[in-house]
């Protein structure tokens, strides 16, 4: 495409309102009441693109069987009329599956199949797989894969998993978790072979009250060019003694997590298997806040791109503990090289004395031609006290917004959702694919198509 071109289409995507050219529903679920739903692995995607193909992947609930491995994978394919359901796990896990794909028409399936024997309550070990299918036959059975790990992880039901691609390169990184320690990762190459594994050790917080490793979950990872880029959030149980008891006397629970610091760190290859040190991109510790992770996209420049959601305070705390704090709900964003980070802004901010338009869940968009978008969800009210539940698109230029969010005419909107993202492989696009639940759509899975550019 010559340069003319790019600038005409890029002029097209800036100037065109986003057109929904799909909206259907995938597979409805029974709840399976095992502390992991079919959206609980955000941080990597369900929905890949491949070979000029959509795939899915889903969970079942199984009848009869008791938690907390108690569903099983279903993978799905497009046509023409709708969604077709193409493979079923025969076995039992806990967790979601999730996605990656080549662009050579290679679809990845991310399984961890339980080890304990059917009837079995509770958790127990499991056994980490990877199915591939083909996009051109994809009823066609799947050829397993082994990840080759660092000795003999003691892998369970509860992986924390994550799974990332470099499409056009045609190479894979799992990462899943052992314990409150650390993530265990397996690295396949071009040629087809797990080439290299390790552990990566979580941050450490020494200002706790109880100094220990802070278990970083529901990350967004990036595989470029065999550089790993990992960015989550701590995941730990409440580290201050005054705050836990609190809690406990408000709920009963002698437990409760802690999701407020956001850390990054990277490989610049991972044949080395040697992770800069953390950095600390965003905290919420001093308010007993939230922040959730969005999305994470990697620049051909290097820049990493980092988006999430924040909130200022856990409001139960307030009165007692800082009671001159103000609640603010937060769309965060910040650019980071070479682990430092050089650019912040907020997109989206409401609260006490800052308007009503809460932001939730949102996700980076890349176009063909290097464009960066940002869609997602917004509820709470506008300015004129109507009630708001809509989706938003917005794009991004030199780490600014190029103008204002524009709402995607959806019938449904997505409030938790996935995308056909190019960490899990699938190639920019002009068009938005997207997979997850709309508010009021209790237990159904829906699929939209949203067209950015003519």
């Amino acid at each position: 495409m010559l340069g003319s071109d790019l600038l005409l289409m890029g002029a097209i995507v800036a100037l065109a309102s986003p057109v929904v050219e799909v909206e259907e529903e995938v597979y409805t679920y029974t709840a399976p009441n095992n502390g992991a739903g079919p959206m609980w692995c955000f941080g990597s995607t369900c929905l890949v693109r491949s070979g000029g193909r959509l795939f899915a992947s889903g969970q079942e609930t199984i009848e009869g069987a008791q938690p907390l491995n108690n569903v099983r994978w279903t993978l799905y394919t497009r046509y023409d009329g709708g969604w077709r359901l193409i493979a079923k796990d025969g076995g039992r896990t806990r967790e979601p599956s999730p996605m990656t794909a080549f662009n050579g028409g290679q679809v990845f399936l991310s399984v961890n199949p339980t080890l304990t024997p059917p009837g079995t309550e509770g958790g127990g070990p499991a056994k980490p797989q990877i199915l591939a299918f083909r996009a051109i036959a994809p009823d066609a059975p799947p050829t397993v894969l082994e990840p080759r790990w660092e000795g003999e992880p003691a892998f369970t039901e509860h992986s924390y998993r994550s799974f990332a691609a470099d499409g056009p390169n045609g190479e894979l990184i799992l990462f899943q978790n052992i314990g409150y320690t650390h993530a265990e990762w397996a690295f396949r190459d071009r040629s087809g072979q797990w080439v290299a594994a390790g552990k990566l050790q979580w941050p450490f917080g020494a200002e706790y009250d109880d100094p220990q490793p802070i278990r970083v979950c529901y990350p967004n990872v990036a595989l470029r060019d065999r550089a790993v880029y990992f960015c989550g959030v701590s995941d730990i149980v409440e580290p201050y003694h005054v705050w836990r008891d609190f809690k406990r006397e408000l709920t009963g629970r002698e437990w409760d997590y802690d999701f407020r610091r956001l850390f990054l760190t990277a490989c610049p290859d991972i044949r080395t298997a040697r992770f800069t040190p953390w950095v600390e991109i965003a905290s919420r510790d001093k308010t007993c806040g939230w922040i959730s992770p969005c999305d994470l996209y990697v620049a051909p420049d290097g820049a990493v791109h980092v988006l999430w959601t924040e909130r200022a305070i856990d409001e139960r705390l307030r009165d007692r503990f800082f009671p001159e704090a103000k609640q603010r709900h937060a769309l965060e964003y910040a650019i980071v090289r070479d682990g430092q980070v050089t650019h912040r802004r907020t997109l989206l901010e409401a609260g006490e004395g800052l308007g009503g338009e809460v932001p939730g869940q949102h996700r980076f968009q890349v176009t063909p031609d290097g464009r960066l978008f940002v869609f997602g969800y917004v509820s709470g009210v506008n300015a004129a006290g109507e009630g708001l539940s809509e989706d938003r698109l917005l794009e991004l230029r030199d780490g600014a917004p190029a103008g204002p969010a524009v709402r995607v005419p959806l019938e449904y909107p997505f409030s938790s959702f996935f995308t056909a993202t190019v960490r899990a492989g699938s190639p920019p696009s002009y068009t938005l694919d997207l997979l997850g639940e709309c508010p009021g759509e209790s237990h159904t899975i829906r699929y939209a198509r949203v067209r950015l550019a003519s």
